[in-house]
């Protein structure tokens, strides 16, 4: 009877493996998986149950040893008389001869008992563990065969492709199967980018309200993300209306940003961030909402695609952005601006097309200017080299008066006019005439609008005189050389003086000399002024000295250190990397062009070397015959 019910078992176990080929249809599949479900138990079962008397049990189990000795037990001749089985044939394997042997020596000596217990145990180990493999095998394919009758757009193809392979075949079986196959599949992805792009379709306001607060409420970029990406995935699997509203993306893009910042994130964290699938699908959704967002989402975005992906990623979309903020820029106050502009010009990515429109729309609503956003929006035309004349002229206009410019020593005192009553945006007196606009600027502010008037070479307006004027009553304050911000101010005011005295000294602007003398040792302190030699210039001078020229290395001018010189012939060699250029059109940026102008108005030949040209030569020998050629002319 044993004998009998592992024949079974083995049929059993072949029937999932038949199954698999056989042909796939909608009737065909569905009695496939009632096959995989139900394995013919019924019969199993029934034969299990089967009883024998005691006489022929034992008489069975003692045959099952001396099978299973001889390694007969699994053979389809095990139901045959046991005389044919015992007899010795030419052709009988030379094993079981041999187990054959000793089996009449085992029975010889009276050991037929022993053995029989042996091989009964041995036996009965090895039919549990293949029963409980056997279960745990059909369990797994239960579960399996239910999850497919769950979700019907999980099938593959790899079966079909077998038998035929080709696009007919495919898609005649997925007309058969009812569209569940690729067909089903593209549909299904068309409908999640669609449900995922109708943002001015109907809404659930309590809904757009509620996923607004969770985003807000979030404390951390990764919280922000998961409720996000958590509701895009259920819209995705068919939640309609979407709360996913242009304002919540956005929302939730400049929360990420925010919470970025407040923990002083490192850059490659952040990159690492950004280049999560979640993430890159909500930037997509963003992109995809951009057209239908307020002046303030544009803003937002923009603002946190800078903070997230600084100056390595989102290239495409930033211009996607540029597009969408040119359509709007009738629109934009004096933070969306600022912002859009600062958001460029920190990614240093330049928009030839916006800028020119930001600078005609900040002239209309100059009044309306706080004095970061004016310090911000000056800094980013700067960086960018962006003509900038509209703001420039209307800045002349609106503050003629040298009464409308304070100096704050510090945080707290930035606000004072507006303590006071006064604002910059204009108020009323007594007469109900609007007073003149008041700006009261952080010495930061100051250094860095002075420079951006230097880097766009305009220096000789009024407005930048009554910043100068502003600033040059830090006088009598202390520039310490143990604070970065001290730093940076006085490299950017100690730039300036030395634009002033070279190519305006007719305005009689230049610090005087013992305010000169402390901004320039500030200026040329090392705690915060490392020069950094990158691999691409050590490549260009080690090629220089073949040029048979005396070259000399971090040669220092009036501030500026030039990477290499020939002092007797006054040529200056700058070799530039890629963070001299924009990211996206390779045009070099306002601090670049301000160097370059500064050293040939100093009465240097500056010949530059770009890293874009370099890469593009070949060789050594190459490298050697372009510095020569790009040598001639100033030799």
């Amino acid at each position: 009877m044993q004998g009998l019910l592992n024949a079974f078992s083995y049929q059993i176990r072949l029937k999932p493996e038949i199954a698999h080929k056989l042909p796939v249809t909608k009737t065909g599949l569905l009695s496939q998986k009632l096959d995989l479900v139900f394995p013919r138990r019924n019969c199993f079962n029934a034969i299990s149950s089967t009883s024998v008397d005691g006489d022929g049990e034992e008489e069975r189990g003692n045959l099952d040893w001396e099978l299973e000795f001889l390694g007969e037990l699994d053979k389809k001749t095990k139901n045959q008389p046991t005389s044919k089985l015992l007899q010795e044939t030419e052709g009988m394997d030379w094993c079981v001869r041999a187990r054959k042997t000793a089996l009449k020596s085992i029975e010889a000596k009276g050991w037929s008992h022993r053995m029989e217990d042996m091989i009964t145990k041995k036996k009965k180990k090895k039919k549990n563990k293949k029963k409980l493999m056997t279960k745990d095998k059909m369990n797994k394919k239960s579960k399996q065969v239910e999850q497919d009758f769950d979700s019907e757009e999980d099938f593959d193809m790899q079966d079909i492709d077998a038998l035929g392979g080709s696009t007919d075949l495919r898609r005649t079986v997925s007309m058969l199967g009812g569209g569940m196959f690729e067909e089903k599949k593209e549909k299904t992805m068309e409908d999640f980018v669609q449900r995922l792009s109708q943002f001015s379709g109907p809404s659930d306001r309590k809904k757009e309200i509620n996923l607004n607060k969770a985003i807000v409420e979030a404390q951390t970029a990764e919280q922000v993300l998961e409720v996000t990406a958590e509701t895009i995935m259920a819209v995705g699997k068919g939640l309609s209306p979407s709360p996913l509203s242009p304002l919540n993306i956005a929302t939730a893009l400049h929360r990420i940003a925010k919470n970025m910042e407040k923990v002083s994130m490192l850059e490659t964290r952040r990159l690492a961030f950004a280049r999560q699938r979640e993430m890159s699908m909500l930037v997509g959704i963003a992109m995809t909402a951009l057209p239908e967002c307020s002046a303030q989402g544009i803003s937002n975005i923009s603002w946190a695609l800078s903070k997230i992906g600084g100056e390595l990623l989102y290239l495409s979309e930033m211009d996607r952005v540029a597009e969408v903020a040119l359509t709007k820029v009738g629109e934009f106050n004096s933070q969306n601006v600022a912002n859009i502009a600062g958001a460029f010009a920190s990614m240093k990515h330049s928009a030839s097309d916006l800028f020119p429109e930001l600078s005609k729309r900040a002239s209309v609503i100059i009044h309306t200017f706080q004095e970061q956003e004016l310090a911000q929006v000056l800094w980013a035309f700067a960086s960018l080299h962006e003509s900038a004349e509209p703001l420039l002229e209307s800045l002349d206009n609106v503050f003629k008066d040298a009464n409308q410019f304070i100096c704050c020593p510090n945080k707290e005192q930035s606000n004072v006019n507006r303590e006071n009553g006064v604002d910059n945006i204009g108020d009323l007196d007594i007469n109900g005439i609007a007073r003149a606009p008041v700006l009261s600027f952080r010495r930061d502010q100051l250094g860095n609008i002075a420079w951006s008037y230097a880097v766009l070479g305009q220096m000789d307006r009024s407005f930048f005189s009554h910043v100068w004027r502003t600033l040059c009553q830090f006088e009598e304050q202390k520039i310490s050389e143990q604070y970065r911000e001290d730093i940076m101010f006085a490299s950017q005011v100690h730039l300036v003086n030395q634009c002033l005295k070279l190519e305006y000294p007719h305005l009689h602007l230049s610090l005087k000399r013992d305010l000169e003398e402390k901004i320039a040792r500030a200026g040329k302190t090392k705690r915060f002024n490392q020069k950094m030699t990158s691999s691409f210039q050590k490549e260009v001078a080690h090629l220089l000295v073949s040029t048979g020229l005396d070259w000399i290395k971090e040669y220092v001018v009036d501030g500026y250190t030039l990477d290499a010189v020939v002092i007797d012939k006054k040529i200056a060699m700058e070799i530039d990397g890629p963070t001299h250029f924009s990211r996206n059109t390779g045009v070099p940026l306002g601090h670049t062009i301000l160097k370059r102008r500064y050293i040939t108005a100093a009465g240097w030949k500056v010949v530059s070397l770009s890293h874009q040209e370099w890469e593009e030569l070949q060789g050594g020998f190459e490298q050697l015959d372009y510095l020569r050629e790009i040598l001639k002319e100033h030799l």
